[in-house]
């Protein structure tokens, strides 16, 4: 008797609204038109590390296409390249992508469908690289991975940092304050662009800009003056002034992602009332961004993405990312993933229409 075809499906890197939808999508797609055999990988990368599974049937994916999270639960630490070992009392960072390979052989898995970011899309490349047939997909709110348009958790985002502005709008006109909204993007700012647009933000600040401190203050006296007596300043974490450095809130050394930004928005806020004399308040949205039901847009996308991902891996088109290429759906080579983020380009069409409309970037 022929043996099932296994697939294991994993979720790695920062949790996301839309991953319970891929995760639905292909297992649904390849148990109703294969008969396969899901495995569901859990904590991501760290299920492979210390084999922690557990097998996923149809009934297991239905109703979750509306949850936040992931089922399978995430990390954004485990990488078999490079993971955290106690030695001797001391943390020390280990190769253990042998014995993850071991692993995946055991498990007989056919292929595995990595569903990230840049980080565990890299790390998939390597496990491609290394002789595992894996495809991956497209995860991230930040919306910054080469090679596809967009990303599932993007729109969701948006919504949540759009609605957050239009509330503090309200309070900063009532008020005459300038108020700082403090919104996720380490090297990429696509989520405060188009938050910022969309919730008609008088100034944003991205990576890719770099801004000065003293136009900021001086198209705030501005507005001011026409009797426009409050702004709103939509910023990226990872904005920084020219010639200077992103805030850094922490370091995680056995971390995939070492420095973690956060509070740029409280030390602008504290400059900006000393040049301006006006009263200024930060909000850092944080991780709200990534928490919560998936807006239809991501739901659909989702979808997308996950049957035809399952279609990769019926079609064994392994070492792979499914991308978003205009009204399509495209292969691109994890390798050509790992290369680097997907930022905003100084011709960028938005980054124009926001000027268009008097949207300052601090520069």
């Amino acid at each position: 008797m022929k043996r099932k075809m296994r697939v294991g499906i994993l979720t790695g890197g920062g949790d996301c609204p839309g991953l319970n939808a891929v995760i639905r999508a292909v297992a649904k797609k390849l148990i109703i038109e294969n008969n396969v055999e899901i495995i569901g990988i859990k904590d991501g990368y760290e299920g492979l590390i210390r084999n922690y599974y557990k097998r996923l049937d149809y009934a297991d994916v239905s109703g979750i296409l509306t949850l936040g999270g992931t089922i399978l639960g995430t990390s954004n630490i485990a990488n078999p390249y490079r993971q955290a070992v106690k030695h001797r009392g001391k943390t020390v960072m280990r190769d253990v992508s042998k014995k993850v390979i071991e692993n995946i052989k055991k498990m007989k898995f056919d292929s595995i469908v990595c569903i990230g970011g840049d980080g565990t899309l890299t790390i998939a490349s390597l496990l491609y690289k290394d002789g595992i047939p894996v495809v991956g997909v497209p995860k991230t709110i930040d919306n910054d991975i080469r090679g596809t348009d967009v990303t599932f958790g993007f729109d969701t985002a948006v919504a949540i940092a759009t609605e957050g502005i239009d509330r503090l709008h309200t309070t900063a006109q009532s008020h005459h304050r300038v108020m700082l909204v403090e919104v996720m993007g380490r090297t990429a700012g696509w989520i405060a662009l188009y938050a910022g647009i969309a919730g008609g933000g008088d100034i944003i600040l991205i990576p890719e800009i770099p801004f000065e401190i003293e136009k900021i203050a001086s198209l705030v006296k501005e507005r001011y003056k026409r009797g426009s007596r409050f702004s709103i300043i939509v910023v990226a974490e990872g904005a920084k002034p020219k010639g200077g450095k992103v805030v850094i809130k922490r370091i995680v050394q056995e971390s995939t992602i070492a420095v973690r930004l956060g509070g740029i928005s409280m030390l602008l806020g504290k400059q900006l009332e000393e040049l301006t004399g006006i009263e200024t308040r930060a909000v850092m949205m944080g991780h709200l961004l990534r928490g919560g039901s998936p807006t239809s847009t991501d739901r659909v996308l989702a979808t997308q993405l996950g049957t035809a991902a399952a279609e990769f891996v019926r079609k064994k088109k392994f070492g792979m990312m499914v991308g978003v290429k205009g009204n399509s759906f495209a292969a691109v080579a994890l390798k050509e993933v790992a290369k680097g983020p997907r930022i905003i380009k100084a011709n960028n069409q938005l980054v124009s229409v926001a000027r268009c409309v008097g949207t300052s970037f601090g520069d």
